[in-house]
C-alpha cells in the first residue's frame, strides 16, 4: 500500500511560508531546494468519475506515482500533509486540461474549481535529493539552479481502467562510483520513486536527443558522467495526453506542493 498520510503533520512554519507564498502569488517559479527537509508533491486532480481508475493505476505504478495524499471530492484541503493548505492556491504553477489538451498554466485554480475533484498528491524525488546531497553528490539541477530535465519514455505504464500511458523520468548525471551510491541511497525512499529505473544509454529507454528534455531544462552531462534515471511524479501528465479525459488539473513540472512532512518520514531503514 502507498505511504498516504491520513493524520495533521506537526505544524511547520517553513513549509506553510511556502504555500502562504504561492497562495499571495508572490512565489510562482520551481520550488526545488525549497524548506529543504520537507515533502514535496506531485499534483494530479481529476473528476470523482475517473478518480477510481486513477488510484488503481498509482497503485500498479507505484515507482511513477507513489501516493502521499488523496483528498475527498470537492474539498480543497489535505490535513495529512498539512493543517493550512488549499490545492487551489497552494502551489506555485498549474496546467488545466481538457480534453488531453493544456488549455491554461496559471497560479490559482479556484476559477475551474468543481465540486466533483478529487486531489491526488504524488511523491517526488525532491525528497531524495536531500540524502544525495547530505552524502555528497553533487545534484546537477540544483547546483545550475534551474529545473530537473525530465522526458517521456518508451516505458509503458501498468494500465488501470482508462488510464495508461508511457513513464516519465527525471534525470541526474553522475560519475560511476556515485551512480551506484544513489541506487543504495534512494532504494530507502521508495515513497518518492525509489531507486533509478535507468542508467546510461537514453536511447534504451526511447529518448532520442537527452540535451532537449520533454519538461523542465537541460543539464550538462560532463566526461565520465553517466546520466541516471529515476521514474518521475510527471508520468501523469504524459497520461492526461495519452488518455484525454475532459478535465484534469496538474502541477506544472517543477512547480511543486510544498507539504508539511518530513522528509525522513518516508525514508525505509
Amino acid at each position: 500500500m502507498p505511504a498516504v498520510a491520513t493524520s495533521s503533520p506537526a505544524f511547520a512554519p517553513e513549509s506553510l511560508e511556502v504555500r502562504l507564498r504561492a497562495r499571495r502569488g508572490e512565489l510562482t517559479g520551481p520550488t526545488a531546494s525549497l524548506v529543504p527537509g520537507y515533502v514535496q508533491a506531485n499534483l494530479a486532480i481529476l473528476p470523482k468519475a475517473l478518480a477510481d481508475d486513477f488510484l488503481r493505476f498509482c497503485l500498479r505504478n507505484p515507482r511513477s506515482c507513489p501516493l502521499v495524499g488523496v483528498s475527498e471530492p470537492g474539498d480543497p484541503r489535505l490535513p495529512g500533509l498539512g493543517a493550512d493548505l488549499d490545492i487551489r492556491s497552494d502551489v506555485p504553477r498549474y496546467r488545466v486540461w481538457r480534453d488531453g489538451v493544456m488549455v491554461e498554466e496559471c497560479t490559482d485554480v479556484r476559477h475551474v474549481w468543481r465540486d466533483d475533484l478529487v486531489s491526488f498528491a504524488i511523491g517526488c524525488s525532491f525528497s531524495f535529493e536531500e540524502a544525495l546531497i547530505a552524502d555528497g553528490i553533487e545534484v546537477r539541477h540544483i547546483a545550475a539552479g534551474c529545473n530537473v530535465p525530465m522526458y517521456r519514455t518508451s516505458i509503458p505504464t501498468t494500465p488501470a481502467g482508462v488510464f495508461s500511458g508511457p513513464m516519465v523520468v527525471s534525470m541526474r548525471p553522475m560519475k560511476a562510483a556515485d551512480a551506484i551510491r544513489a541506487v543504495q541511497i534512494t532504494s530507502r525512499f521508495p515513497s518518492v520513486h525509489g531507486a533509478p529505473v535507468h542508467l546510461g544509454d537514453p536511447a534504451e529507454i526511447g529518448i532520442a536527443d537527452v540535451d532537449r528534455p520533454d519538461y523542465g531544462d537541460a543539464v550538462d552531462i560532463r566526461p565520465g558522467e553517466l546520466p541516471v534515471f529515476w521514474a518521475c511524479g510527471v508520468t501523469p501528465q504524459s497520461v492526461v495526453a495519452a488518455v484525454r479525459p475532459e478535465f484534469c488539473i496538474t502541477h506544472a513540472p517543477g512547480h511543486m506542493l510544498v507539504t508539511d512532512l518530513k522528509n525522513s518520514t518516508l525514508a525505509v531503514f
